[in-house]
């Protein structure tokens, strides 16, 4: 019965055991599925299950017959020309990061966007290259390509680099496909939920390495210098040194042209971001430096005054597509894993944000298809691997893009510069494009701000962010990558291999338990010890477990146990030779000089001592809190009941529970007795099918809740619960109602006391 008093609230209720609970209110008998259930349910067809995968596979048909014309066309066109642009200079400049000519930097931006339209679930995401995959597919092309151990300029119109160029673009295009078989089988298997153990603590601390191995990757370009190229561990230093080598034969008009495109780049963003609900779009300021910086590298001649480095020929159309390269995959089956995982995502990412902001439905099973699918489409057409750019999505959510039909005119744009314009970059100095890129890393970079919030949040998600920011900068993006994962999960392990474990108490003279060290105002039952156990008991943390328990209670039971049989032994021996007599007052021993040897007991009858105590043949009952004969000590123990709370156990491995086992013995043999509380049915279930209970550990040991057991205990040591009400009777029915002003109280009845246990 519960009775609503203002805010307070009185419950009426018998003290339940689980047994007791289940004896009363009857559990309803219900069909658990099995594996063959489920395979049953995935392999039937009606007419509805395919058309709900036909939608699910293509989410197109879903939102383009109730798309908006009048509302949204406006929008979604000026978007995707706005998207269109960044995209064009994003695949030019993100290029540079693979190690091949930046016109393979537009495919990159054109064919990903098209399949995405049709098999994607996000409206708002603009797909394409990412300096963070193009990076790590960069570090695979220098690994796995002729000629990795150099890397010369590159330029379409020398010879001598043809060869090379083709192998590193067959390289890029292979793991690519490569990267999108893995996202299409993960998708088709429904396990997307791999991206969970991607933490956003993983992912910012590897995105912000990535954009220091960006920042260093470009400065070769920003400085015209001739640098080899690493791909093994430790890399970004050898980088750095041999720039530093050369820093003399920097090409100043590089040089300076990059700076002042950084310069205003940077301020320009800055006015975007902090103005942008003033503005009606964003200033398009990439494509204004481009225009103005292609323009004076023409009119100036740089390539031949200063000996500039510019993006060359640029040839109009699109390339027959390839077949990709067995060998490749062989060689690069872990770094492709890693680039799909990873792609996969930032885009689930940036997808989930937009979803959650404009209150629409996202699948991560078919955004891994979609984006496999293109991935494996770009790669076959010469392109490299890609995810969405954070900086050219949001061009797309806040120029009033709606769907993906602002994707697709972005797309247009591209394929207009692919087959018609691209000539007219040729001028355009690679140091601009390596500006351009640096300048898109400013968010990424900004995220150096993550570990004071994390610190003061988390201290175990800044390590993290830490360790996964040094791993990737000394290892490398993909061993830095699987480093990382290998380290969080670790911290899993050690979180759960020592938790915190608690003493409780009694709060307010409530039904409430806490913390004992967290408040003054506590009641602890005496002879009562509540230890609560935060996390799993598996393998690794039972030991742990033992030791925190035995810290609490004060004692070691085992040690108790076998001091008792010692000394249980040395009194059948006194009593045998007529060395003791029992009085009213206690034990008199009539020999003083009676030794005997602990060496030999411990040594030759360790297993007996380990065993129920037996004292059913002696002629007088034992108190081992009281006083025993002389040369006989045993440690005295106040405790008489112990309350586990498992309310955070969740589980509990077969390892742990034979531990459990034999800790819950050690205390029932010392007459401890032992309940647990707050565990579910299938916790008790599988305890029971491993033939846990005998007759030493019962079931009857488990209660709902902690106060359930404190009012067990009190009423079978017959307490006076004076400690929580001054009168009582021991002829009574106890019903105990608790209010929330934290009086417990007693209802007298006239019907004796009936308590099940």
């Amino acid at each position: 019965m519960i009775e609503a008093i203002g805010n307070q609230y009185i419950v009426a209720r018998p003290v339940y055991s689980t047994n007791t609970f289940g004896e009363e209110f009857k559990k309803t008998q219900r069909h658990h599925k099995t594996f063959l259930d489920h395979l049953k349910g995935c392999c039937s067809c009606s007419s509805q299950r395919a058309k709900k995968i036909a939608l699910s596979l293509f989410p197109i048909a879903s939102w383009l017959p109730a798309y908006k014309i009048k509302e949204w066309l406006l929008s979604d066109i000026v978007s995707g020309i706005s998207t269109g642009l960044v995209a064009v200079l994003q695949g030019l400049a993100f290029a540079l990061l693979v190690n091949i000519p930046p016109a393979y930097g537009l495919y990159a931006a054109f064919f990903p966007v098209i399949t995405y339209f049709f098999l994607g679930t996000s409206r708002h995401i603009s797909v394409g290259p990412f300096p963070v995959l193009s990076m790590m597919v960069g570090v695979v092309v220098t690994r796995v390509a002729s000629g990795g151990n150099s890397a010369p300029e590159l330029s379409s119109s020398s010879t001598e680099n043809d060869s090379l160029i083709e192998e590193r673009v067959m390289v890029a295009a292979s793991v690519t496909v490569l990267s999108g078989i893995i996202q299409l089988l993960l998708g088709v298997l429904q396990i997307g939920f791999v991206v969970i153990y991607l933490s956003e603590s993983l992912i910012s601390g590897f995105t912000t390495a990535a954009a220091i191995h960006v920042l260093v990757s470009q400065l070769k370009f920003m400085l015209q210098l001739t640098v080899p190229a690493h791909s093994d561990p430790f890399s970004i230093f050898k980088v750095l040194e041999s720039v530093f080598t050369q820093i003399e034969k920097t090409n100043i008009a590089d040089l300076v042209t990059s700076v002042i495109i950084l310069v205003v780049v940077f301020i320009v963003k800055e006015i975007n971001q902090r103005f942008k609900s003033k503005l009606p779009v964003p200033i398009p300021i990439e494509l204004i430096m481009t225009v103005i910086a292609t323009g004076i590298s023409y009119g100036c001649n740089f390539e031949q005054r200063f000996g500039v480095a510019v993006v060359g020929n640029m040839s109009l159309g699109f390339q027959p597509p390839i077949t990709p390269s067995v060998q490749v995959f062989q060689d690069t089956i872990g770094d492709s894993f890693g680039i799909a995982i990873v792609g996969f995502a930032v885009a689930f990412s940036v997808a989930s944000v937009y979803s959650l902001k404009y209150d629409y439905p996202i699948d991560g099973n078919q955004e891994l298809i979609a984006l496999g699918v293109s991935n494996i489409f770009t790669g076959a057409f010469k392109g490299f691997a890609g995810s969405t750019a954070l900086s050219r999505s949001g061009v797309q959510e806040s120029t009033g893009g709606k769907t993906q039909i602002a994707g697709l005119l972005s797309a247009v744009i591209v394929l207009i510069v692919i087959v018609a314009i691209g000539f007219l970059l040729q001028p355009l100095q690679k140091s601009v494009l390596a500006a351009l890129a640096l300048g898109n890393l400013k968010g990424m970079l900004m995220q150096f701000a993550e570990i004071g919030r994390l610190w003061k949040k988390d201290k175990y998600d800044c390590l993290i962010w830490i360790m996964t920011f040094i791993f990737a900068i000394v290892l490398g993006l993909g061993l830095g990558l699987a480093a990382s994962v290998a380290f969080q999960l670790l911290t899993i392990v050690f979180r759960t291999q020592f938790p915190k474990c608690s003493t409780l108490a009694n709060v307010g003279r409530s039904n409430i338990y806490k913390n004992k060290k967290d408040y003054a105002d506590m009641y602890e039952p005496e002879g009562v010890k509540i230890f609560r156990c935060p996390s799993p008991i598996y393998f690794a943390n039972i030991g742990f477990f033992k030791q925190k328990l035995i810290d609490a209670v004060g004692f070691s039971p085992l040690r108790i146990l076998r001091k008792r049989n010692k000394a249980l032994k040395k009194l059948r021996k006194l009593q045998k030779r007529g060395l003791i007599q029992v009085t009213p007052k206690g034990f008199i021993c009539t020999s003083d000089g009676f030794k005997d040897s602990d060496e030999e007991l411990d040594n030759n009858q360790i297993a007996e001592l380990d065993q129920p105590i037996n004292t059913t043949d002696l002629p007088f009952e034992l108190d081992w809190n009281a006083d025993l004969p002389v040369n006989i000590t045993v440690p005295k123990v106040s405790l008489h009941s112990l309350v586990l709370d498992f309310s955070a156990v969740s589980f509990l491995d077969v390892s742990s529970m034979r531990g459990l086992k034999t800790i819950l013995q050690e205390f029932i043999r010392i007459k401890v007795d032992v309940y647990i509380v707050g565990t579910d049915d299938e916790f008790i279930d599988k305890l029971a099918r491993c033939e846990f209970f005998d007759d030493e550990v019962t079931d009857s040991i488990f209660f709902l809740t902690i106060h359930d057991a404190v009012l067990h205990i009190l009423m079978k040591k017959d307490y006076s619960t004076s400690k929580f009400n001054s009168s009582q009777e021991k002829e009574m029915k106890f019903d105990f109602t608790i209010n929330t002003n934290g009086g417990l109280r007693n209802r007298e009845s006239q019907v004796p006391m009936e308590t099940k246990f």
